[in-house]
């Protein structure tokens, strides 16, 4: 997969001398599709193959018998029949406000990306409750982080109950 380079313009700053014309080569090379080597793309990206994004998919989920609930998120996982695990999020106006809302969900796929490598092929959707709102990133990573450690017990084992 090419990224993209960005470059800030130098045409404001240089005149129209040799100078100002290598100035901008140099931006339209940096727009180039660049592929960066040596970096394993798979623990960099989150891409739509990584993510539920049907009504279906998650009316699915809904009636799965394997939850686990903390104070500020519900997850409910089901096997998908593949080999990567994917991820839905589900925040309702409950929440918050939409800035609120967007935080939330930024810090569940961040955290979903960091820790999706030893996750089997299963559909994860995690739904926020209010007390999402007032955590920040390393208590959604830690919470979400021990929920994805009981993901594949028995539903029910102490393991997977409530925290």
């Amino acid at each position: 997969m090419a990224s993209w380079c960005v470059c800030l313009p130098k045409m404001a700053v240089l005149s129209s001398s040799a100078e100002g014309q290598k100035g901008a080569k140099d931006c339209l090379l940096a727009l180039q599709p660049s592929n960066r080597t040596g970096v394993e793309q798979d623990s960099c990206d989150f891409p739509k193959s990584a993510r539920l994004r049907k009504r279906f998919e998650f009316l699915r989920l809904s009636n799965s018998p394997h939850k686990f609930a903390t104070r500020a998120f519900l997850i409910v996982w089901l096997e998908n029949g593949g080999t990567d695990p994917r991820l839905g999020v589900t925040v309702s106006r409950k929440v918050g406000c939409a800035v609120v809302r967007n935080r939330v969900k930024r810090y569940i796929r961040e955290s979903f990306r960091q820790m999706r490598i030893p996750l089997p092929g299963i559909d994860i959707n995690v739904v926020a409750r209010r007390d999402s709102a007032a955590m920040d990133f390393g208590a959604v990573q830690r919470v979400l982080e021990k929920a994805f450690r009981h993901i594949g017990t028995s539903p029910c084992s102490s393991a997977s109950r409530s925290l």
